[in-house]
């Protein structure tokens, strides 16, 4: 057996599959802690920052409909949220902050912002600026669209707000 092809390049997807799961995994203990989960956090946040419909949320989210249905119900059934008719749109229903939701929700985004703040410590200011630039650069521009590939995709693409 011969050996492997010796690598010109590091291992991109490895580095970025591996960092994003263990910033996952870390960001998923540590909001656990108040109990929520990241998808939790994801709709607080940004239903806290307009009204928004469900679909609205999921895609924002990258979630499914069953995903989204599963996370808004865990959200009423802890008091943060209720999904109330829409003030623009009668058809429409609307994903609701309660008061306990608001204050809860900026105790995850502090934990958020504190997990992201843990992961970049290592990195010199210079660097962790420069980082955050290229890799947001790589999101929004050669990396922000995947491929069609012909069978289903592992994920959709996510929106930004």
């Amino acid at each position: 057996m011969s050996p492997p092809p010796a690598r010109t390049q590091p291992d991109l997807s490895y580095l970025l599959d591996h960092t994003g799961h263990v910033l996952r995994t870390q960001m998923a203990a540590a909001l656990a802690e108040i109990g929520l989960t990241a998808r939790m956090h994801c709709v607080l946040v940004h239903a806290l920052e307009e009204e928004r419909t469900q679909i609205q949320l999921a895609e924002i989210g990258d979630m499914d409909k069953t995903t989204m249905v599963v996370t808004v119900d865990a959200l009423e059934k802890a008091g943060l949220a209720e999904r109330r008719p829409s003030s623009t749109d009668r058809r429409a229903r609307i994903i609701a902050v309660t008061e306990e939701g608001a204050r809860t929700a900026e105790r995850s985004r502090q934990i958020v912002d504190a997990v992201h703040e843990r992961a970049l410590a290592d990195l010199p200011d210079e660097d962790r600026e420069t980082f955050l630039r290229l890799l947001t650069h790589l999101a929004t521009g050669p990396l922000g669209t995947p491929t069609p590939g012909p069978g289903p995709t592992a994920r959709r693409v996510r929106q930004r707000s």
